[in-house]
This record gives structure tokens, sequence and C-alpha cells, in this order.
């Protein structure tokens, strides 16, 4: 059933610009992640800098549960939501998971001081730029799709095209995940560090399989 953008006319905010507002903490968060990478397998102490940048990660992800929160207790009644009520909510609840998936990674990486030999460095931060590839891909997807649902764009070719962009990244993102844990499974390291090293490997490509299941929601939004 064709929904009809009651919402501009009677509610003053339409709860899909929500979703952009709660995005963008993904964005705050794709930078400090790789920073706190960055320094943890740059040092060969402890990584002060690690335990700050950690807190901003769970700082960002608190306030983004208050922007999900807010989102969630003011929608609007269900014939006046611009997409079905279920989907948003779906959708919602995958983009706030991305931001779980990072709160986690840096958690399993701060569980214990390991040391990062130096011939995974280089791939765990090139794994992590994947990762957050996919993540910015899904912005403009987002914002094209909000554009399409408000009435604001017919450009529906377009936005599918980022779709697409963004289940080829994740396609990406899966193989390389493959190859770095078969490497880390593979090499000399103790039980405990290929444990640890490949939880936060995981932890990261979860961030891209959620950025996967929100472009997923997004295409339904706009199915004719």
């Amino acid at each position: 059933m064709k929904r009809i953008p009651f919402f501009g006319l009677i509610s003053p905010r339409s709860p899909m610009k929500g979703l952009i507002e709660h995005y963008m903490k993904i964005d705050e968060c794709l930078e400090i992640i790789r920073d706190a990478l960055e320094c943890y397998v740059a040092s060969s102490d402890v990584c002060r800098e690690f335990e700050d940048l950690s807190q901003e990660i769970d700082d960002i992800e608190a306030h983004a549960d208050k922007i999900k929160r807010n989102i969630r207790n003011h929608l609007p009644r269900r014939l006046f939501m611009p997409v079905d009520k279920t989907l948003f909510l779906n959708y919602t609840r995958s983009q706030d998971n991305i931001l779980d998936s990072a709160q986690e990674a840096l958690h399993w990486l701060g569980m214990r001081r390991m040391i990062v030999p130096k011939e995974f460095q280089k791939p765990t931060i090139e794994f992590l730029d994947q990762v957050g590839t996919t993540a910015k891909l899904l912005q403009p997807a987002l914002q094209s799709t909000v554009r399409i649902v408000h009435g604001e764009s017919l450009d529906r070719e377009g936005c599918k095209e980022k779709f697409r962009k963004i289940r080829v990244q994740r396609d990406k993102v899966t193989r390389d995940k493959k190859a770095l844990r078969s490497l880390i499974y593979n090499s000399d390291l103790t039980f405990k560090d290929i444990f640890q090293l490949i939880l936060f490997i995981d932890c990261l490509s979860d961030m891209a399989k959620n950025c996967e299941t929100c472009s997923d929601a997004l295409r339904s939004m706009i199915a004719r």
C-alpha cells in the first residue's frame, strides 16, 4: 500500500530524519576505532590513548542509544508513518547493531594486552578500512532512501545502485575476513592471542554485515 506523506503535514519531524542523526554517530566512531587500533598495534606497552578512545566509543554508543530511544518513543501513529513501522524498527535495530559491534570489537581488543605481530598489523588495519568503507557507503544510501520516501526524489535506480555498492563491498569484507582469519589461525601465536584477534576481526566483520542488513531494509522501504 502506498503511504501518503501525512507526517510532513501533521508531525513536525519525520522519524526518517532521526535515522540520519543516528547514523552520524557511526561516522564519528569510524575515525576513533581506527585511531584506537593504530595506537594498540604500534605500542609495545600499555596504550593509554587506547583506553581513552575506547571510552569515547562507549560514550558515542550511549548517545546513539538515546537517539534511538527518542526516535522510537516519538513515532507517529502507524497510518502516518512514511514506511511500514515494523520495517522501520528493524532498520533502526540493525543500524544500532553497527555501533554495538564496534564497541564490542574494542572491548575484545582491550580485554588483555597482546602484541600484534608485524605481519598482521597492516592487514588488520586494511581490513578495518574495508569495513569503514562499507559503513560510509550506508550514509548516501540512507539519504537517498529518505529523499525518495519523502517524495523529494524519484531516482530509484540511483538509489538501488548505492545498495548494490554496499553488497559488493560487504562481499569483499567477507573474503578478506576469511583470508585474515586463516593467516591468524595458522600462525605461531598462542591460543589466547589467536582467539582474541579473531574475535576482534569477527566483530569488525559484523559491522559490515549489519550495513548490508540495513541496505536490504532500505531497499524494501522503496519497493513498489
